[in-house]
């Protein structure tokens, strides 16, 4: 009997997902889909524009769009957690505050908290630099 341990299934189904992934943004993807709708709906009079002719493309779509949610989720979930450990990474070994590593745990409402207050500091610090710059050169012309 065949055991599969649950890392090996996480990493088949990882390798499954990003090849999907991959071959779903392809345009001869897009091309090919196109051209089943386009023979699907070509074959209407055939058929009658019945109802089980109708039934066939909305079932296909159903079960293509069901598992294609999945599997971009699973996607996008990687690529943000990925994202986020380069970004903390940045950040630990930069200038920038320690306090910003894993604010992606927090609610909404705090991180909205967190980003206007670096807007504000922002802002300030804009209005430093332009107030410095500016007595620069009301030194440099009175010199």
């Amino acid at each position: 009997m065949l055991v599969v341990s649950p890392a090996m299934m996480e990493k088949l189904f990882t390798r499954i997902a990003n090849y999907v992934a991959h071959l779903a943004g392809l345009p001869s993807t897009f091309a090919v889909c196109f051209l089943i709708i386009v023979a699907w709906g070509a074959s209407g009079p055939m058929f009658g524009f019945s109802d089980t002719w109708q039934l066939i493309i909305n079932t296909g779509t159903t079960i293509v769009t069901f598992l294609m949610v999945f599997l971009i989720q699973n996607t996008q979930n990687r690529d943000g957690t990925a994202i986020q450990t380069k970004l903390d990474e940045l950040i630990r070994v930069g200038k920038a505050h320690n306090t910003f590593i894993g604010i992606e745990h927090l609610t909404e409402s705090e991180v909205e908290e967190i980003r206007k207050k670096c807007e504000q500091a922002a802002k300030r610090h804009d209005t430093a630099v332009k107030k410095a710059n500016a007595q620069k050169r009301g030194s440099k012309t009175h010199a």
